[in-house]
């Protein structure tokens, strides 16, 4: 299947095994909200630290507009393969197609190697 419009960059499959496991950090000890809704108004106010997409979201305009906001406000953004998994990331028992973390916490480390490993992969 070819990848969405809005999937910017390939994300290898070691570095989406990191981001759940990232959602999963900040879900147990940080903040999380959920939503593509919830998430474009946190990367609009800039408070955010980090944006996860899921990659199988359909129609694939619900989350078009996403990259772009987030290069715009310096928001790191990762895709991930999954809306199901990355609900279960983040604790929820249905799919969600984006997910702001607004403290990691234990993650924080973590997050601060994907946002560089990230950061290269967009060049």
């Amino acid at each position: 299947m070819a990848k969405p419009v809005y999937v910017k960059f390939e994300m290898p499959k070691e570095l989406a095994d990191k981001v759940y496991e990232l959602v999963e950090l900040a879900r147990d000890g940080g903040k999380l909200r959920k939503g593509t809704n919830e998430v474009t108004k946190l990367v609009e106010r800039g408070e955010t630290q980090m944006v996860v997409l899921a990659e199988d979201v359909s129609p694939p305009e619900i989350l078009m507009h996403m990259p772009a906001l987030c290069d715009e406000r310096n928001v790191p953004y990762a895709f991930v393969p999954s809306k199901a998994e990355l609900g279960n990331a983040c604790g929820l028992e249905k799919p969600t197609a984006a997910v702001a973390i607004l403290d990691a916490a234990k993650g924080k480390p973590l997050m601060d190697e994907l946002a560089e490993k990230l950061k290269a992969l967009k060049k």
